[in-house]
């Protein structure tokens, strides 16, 4: 215990934590500018100097730690009159042209403090010899800088990019971004930490120079993927003008990706649809909503009487919240009389659901980000963090950047696989093959954990003999790698531990994704490396909530908390005093296939563009002509609404309503509204309501806002009973979570697994895709995301994101791209068994040669008119990954 006065008052600490923080701690306040709770210590401003009793000289605060027994003096006047000093000194003596100054941030405040600030101050200038104004989020103006270099250190230690550095020597050092000369043309990731910590201005965010400062701010979570970062959003007159990390969050840490931050334009985008919308004789018509709600419910009810209820689907939302996801399945199965419902997951985590449910019982990730910080071997599989979880990627990347082993397998050499102990670089489709003979490897070499073996697995005897065949070198000859790597990344991942394992739909897209995920779960089991800290299997989800929807239901053999129809029908029919069909549902895929084939007649699509991203375009452009009713629901007029829709029924953003979202690790978090609905348009859930009202239900959704939908959720849900709108006020909580006392669960499967003490490896056989390539189709295609656009882009388009990634682009190694004399940004053609398409193309140095990488993001291109019907023959997730093509000018 250490026993510390500082300024008079009294402090006992349990830690040796720095004179700063222990004041802070007393409620003491004392002046920073190179200070950032992020960042590791630094004392170069030396505005945070104290006396402390016995010392000769005033110390820097933020660096000396505390002794027990020190008493701490934080303004004498020496002390003040030091700091007035040096803030003089940062403003140039005064030449400083300070109009430009964030007034919100510590330098402004500092200042005017001091009494250092004019008597008048102008509006901001615009004539700074050092002013960047090319980036589309970020304004620079290096004449506003005071060499506290925080902007240097956040992009090391916290995004780990180094794009600002220091150039040139004493008084010429100057701080610019690594091309010299252009924000927006050096590696920046525009993630935005430089202008969050700079504590002057002289990095800011463009929308607050040209909208001014929010005069509110709302505490919420972001809508893009599956990390769960929380943001402030900054709004002003009631729109968006600023989005700020939340610096307490316990994922995100104070951090965001270029999403997150500044991806918001969307919400105010002229083209947003406000008014519900009916089709007549092919052009859509506004109309009221009680129109528009009208022809929805006695559409459905014509086909309902003349078709039955399993011809009609409705599609949840991964954008949409918990609460409105729980609607849409109880709609489904109550109001329709089906178990046609399902969710986005179907085409990207839903063999991971299935492949973690059946060996560990439950579908999600056994552990938590915060133990990306605690292990020691990280290996990710078919996954591409840093672009598509970026602050999980930051994550990862320092965590490896300090010292700890990665382990990446991959097509593609992405930017962790160059920082990579181990890249293994393999063939797409081969996954099973891989992991196998990384199974072997452990067995063979007797790397397992005998203890857990013993007390948590019944079969690794059998296992061990049928996975002996795929010895390194069988494997080598499939996957393209050479055997020797195979058995050194199996020997790191399993004498390195704790070892972690991250997944992402280069595991789930394949025609044995299933497979590949259990295949995934044996690694963990043969290591032990499950239920402990720094450990687990865990898969980075795509979309905000794609884990919560279809926890919530909406997944055609599940009912809220992801319970299987039969073992849960008994409590939902009490509570909702409703039956619940007993005839099997379809998933997504299968009902594309019962329209095409004229058994499904209607769809009720809320948040999702299925014709734009569902593979074979043809086939879903076949069955969407063979449905005789279709209602969208989202915020603009997609794709699949353009060419097919009935009735659109206009959403409002996340930004405009209350619920909670799911994270990839389980976390249950408030979503809050941040600004009013725009126009006409309404929250999902009210619009559910609104239907099943008007279809004669309207006691079965009598919900006034969305905690009452949550506490009907907690009523059906025992995992996650004890999860409170109130609770969640202080913070996400990881399910289960059975009762109002109980924390949260952080680290799953710790004394035993979700179906017992013991659990089975399972034996994954290689069935190899039937898409191969031929003299025809010589490229072998994978598809995927990209940093700065996110899935069908209806958000990102409209948010400035085009200034980096204006459409879809192909990739191919340098050899290949030479053999077609192509050259980068030329438009190409993309020729497969099942369409085409044009994009731009680009050269990829680290990909192999008769390989290609495409981002699928532009409506103009159309990328999914060339992947192919083949699916996981579990789950039907589409194979996305691999694809035969030839590429040819355009």
């Amino acid at each position: 215990m250490f026993h510390v006065t500082i300024d008079g008052i009294e402090g006992k600490f349990g830690e040796q934590e720095t004179v700063l923080e222990a004041a802070r701690h007393l409620g003491i306040e004392i002046p920073t500018l190179c200070h950032d709770n992020r960042l590791e210590e630094y004392g170069g401003c030396r505005l945070c100097i104290v006396r402390i009793n016995g010392r000769s000289r005033p110390e820097t605060s933020c660096t000396a730690r505390i002794q027990d027994g020190m008493t701490v003096e934080t303004s004498p006047d020496d002390i003040e009159g030091e700091r007035k000093t040096l803030l003089r000194l940062m403003t140039r003596n005064g030449e400083m042209d300070i109009r430009g100054l964030d007034r919100r941030k510590e330098f402004y405040h500092h200042l005017e403090h001091y009494g250092l600030l004019p008597a008048e101050l102008p509006d901001a200038g615009s004539n700074s010899v050092k002013r960047w104004e090319d980036h589309p989020f970020i304004r620079v103006d290096m004449d506003k800088c005071i060499d506290c270099y925080r902007c240097v250190r956040i992009c090391e230690e916290v995004q780990g990019q180094f794009v600002w550095q220091r150039w040139n020597r004493g008084d010429g050092v100057v701080l610019l971004a690594d091309s010299m000369e252009s924000l927006k043309e050096s590696s920046c990731v525009s993630c935005g930490a430089c202008a969050d910590t700079c504590p002057t201005g002289a990095i800011d965010d463009l929308a607050i120079e040209e909208e001014g400062y929010p005069d509110r701010y709302t505490r919420s979570v972001c809508p893009y993927c599956g990390t769960g970062c929380e943001i402030s959003i900054g709004t002003r007159n009631g729109k968006i003008v600023e989005i700020l990390p939340v610096q307490d969050s316990p994922v995100s840490k104070g951090h965001l990706c270029v999403k997150g931050r500044y991806s918001f334009g969307f919400a105010n985008s002229p083209d947003r649809i406000t008014d519900p919308m009916i089709r007549v004789n092919g052009k859509w018509k506004k109309t009221s909503w009680e129109e528009a709600i009208r022809v929805v419910g006695d559409n459905f009810r014509n086909i309902l009487s003349k078709y039955g209820p399993d011809s009609i689907g409705v599609l949840g939302s991964s954008r949409a919240t918990n609460e409105e996801n729980y609607l849409a399945q109880k709609f489904a199965r109550i109001v329709i009389g089906t178990n046609n419902v399902d969710g986005c997951a179907r085409v990207c985590h839903a063999p991971t659901a299935a492949g973690m449910g059946y060996t560990l019982g439950t579908g999600a990730a056994t552990n938590s980000f915060n133990d990306i910080e605690k292990t020691n071997t990280m290996m990710l599989i078919g996954a591409n963090p840093t672009e598509n979880h970026p602050i999980v990627g930051a994550r990862i990347k320092e965590r490896t950047l300090k010292g700890s082993n990665l382990i990446v397998i991959d097509p593609r050499k992405t930017e962790l696989a160059s920082l990579a102990r181990i890249h293994l670089q393999i063939r797409p489709g081969t996954n099973i093959p891989l992991l196998n003979a990384l199974a072997n490897v452990i067995m063979a070499e007797d790397l397992v954990d005998h203890r857990f073996l013993d007390e948590r697995i019944n079969n690794f005897e059998s296992i061990r003999e049928s996975l002996s065949e795929w010895t390194p070198e069988r494997a080598a000859g499939i996957c393209g790698v050479d055997a020797s790597m195979i058995r050194e990344a199996a020997r790191l991942y399993a004498s390195s531990g704790p070892a972690m394992l991250f997944h992402g739909l280069g595991v789930t897209e394949h025609s044995q994704g299933t497979d590949g995920v259990m295949a995934v779960v044996n690694l963990a089991l043969l290591t032990g490396n499950i239920g402990k800290e720094g450990a687990g299997v865990n898969p980075l989800r795509g979309q905000n909530n794609v884990q919560g929807s279809a926890h919530m239901g909406c997944e055609p053999s599940k009912l809220t908390g992801y319970v299987p129809i039969e073992t849960g029908r008994q409590k939902f029919e009490e509570v909702w005093k409703r039956k619940i069909p007993t005839t099997k549902g379809l998933d997504e895929m299968q009902m594309i296939d019962s329209a095409a084939s004229g058994g499904l007649k209607a769809l009720w699509i809320q948040g999702w563009d299925v014709y734009l991203t569902n593979p074979d375009m043809k086939n879903t452009e076949k069955a969407f002509n063979s449905l005789e009713f279709i209602v969208i629901q989202d915020f603009f007029l997609n794709e699949t609404a353009k060419k097919f829709g009935s009735v659109f029924l206009p959403a409002v953003t996340s930004y405009e309503k209350d619920g909670t979202f799911m994270n990839s690790e389980r976390r249950v978090q408030r979503v809050r509204k941040a600004m009013n609905s725009l126009g006409n348009s309404k929250p999902d859930w009210k619009i559910i309501d609104l239907v099943a009202e008007y279809m004669g239900f309207g006691k079965d959704f009598a919900f006034s806002t969305p905690e009452d939908i949550w506490n009907e959720i907690r009523e059906l849900w025992e995992g996650g009973h004890g999860i409170t709108y109130r609770r969640l006020e202080n913070g996400g909580i990881q399910w289960p979570c059975p009762s109002e006392d109980h924390p949260g669960t952080r680290i799953l499967h710790t004394d035993k697994f979700t179906l017992g003490k013991k659990t089975s490896l399972v034996v994954t056989k290689y069935l190899p895709t039937t898409e191969i390539t031929t003299a025809d189709y010589p490229i072998l295609l994978s598809t995927g995301r990209s940093l700065f656009q996110f899935n069908a882009a209806t958000m990102t388009n409209r948010s400035g994101n085009r200034a980096f990634h204006d459409t879809d682009y192909v990739y191919i190694s340098r050899a290949d791209a030479e053999k077609m004399n192509l050259r980068t940004g030329e438009k190409v053609k993309l020729v497969s068994r099942y369409g085409e398409a044009v994009t731009k193309f680009s050269v990829n140095y680290d990909l192999k040669d008769g390989t290609a990488f495409a981002t699928f993001n532009d409506p103009e291109v159309g990328l999914n008119q060339i992947t192919g019907p083949q699916r996981d023959a579990k789950q039907n997730t589409p194979e996305y990954k691999v694809v035969a093509i030839r590429i040819s000018k355009a």
